[in-house]
């Protein structure tokens, strides 16, 4: 990279998620500050990273923009999150660890952080503003609609469909071929075997709906 002038990366919000995408740069990458919303974080932090109000994007015109709100009490806002920060597409960065493994017959969207140790197998499609937390496993043909975010040490076995807005816990697994529709959620170290209503809540082994 000698030479090369790494492009400006900024992280929005200063979360747990965006903490964890520093540890997945490369040396594409060299990051600026993130952004937050919250004047409690502005400032400096304790990491020594610098944390600005959002209005501060103009300031970074040429810098690409990694958006990672949003958890388990929140992910369902995380569209309009996103989308309130009007950025056009072209300015998302996705960021994916140097020990992922990523078939090159699968397709990454836009806006997409993927941490260390994930694969993704043949022809699985992972859609745009998606995390997908350490150590997950996304097999052949899984889709994983926009805005959902994937746990840590999740299975999603072939041919799963993750729809829009999903959220899907650590240490989940989902058998071959099950559909998850928008807006579920799927709790800690679930076992799922059966499909799953949009905006629905489940958790267990085997996964039972909790609430919608």
């Amino acid at each position: 990279m000698s030479g090369e002038k790494l492009v400006e990366l900024l992280i929005f919000p200063c979360n747990g998620n965006g903490l964890e995408a520093l540890d997945c740069l490369d040396g594409a990458y060299r990051f600026v500050g993130f952004l937050d919303d919250a004047p409690e974080k502005q400032g400096i932090d304790r990491h020594g990273h610098r944390v600005m109000r959002r209005e501060k994007l103009a300031e970074f015109p040429d810098a690409r923009l990694l958006a990672v709100p949003g958890g388990p009490k929140s992910f369902r806002l995380r569209r309009e999150v996103i989308r309130g920060l009007h950025v056009p597409q072209h300015r998302l960065a996705t960021v994916v660890h140097p020990s992922a493994r990523i078939s090159p017959l699968a397709s990454i969207g836009r806006n997409v952080l993927i941490m260390a140790g994930v694969v993704v197998t043949s022809n699985a499609r992972i859609g745009n503003h998606v995390c997908v937390l350490p150590n997950s496993v996304i097999h052949h043909d899984v889709v994983i609609g926009d805005y959902s975010l994937i746990g840590a040490n999740v299975t999603l076995a072939g041919n799963v469909g993750v729809g829009e807005g999903c959220y899907v816990a650590s240490g989940t697994s989902v058998m071959n071929d099950i559909q998850i529709a928008d807006g579920a959620m799927i709790g800690l170290g679930s076992n799922v075997i059966r499909d799953v209503a949009a905006r629905t809540t489940v958790a267990g082994n085997p996964a039972r709906v909790l609430a919608s």
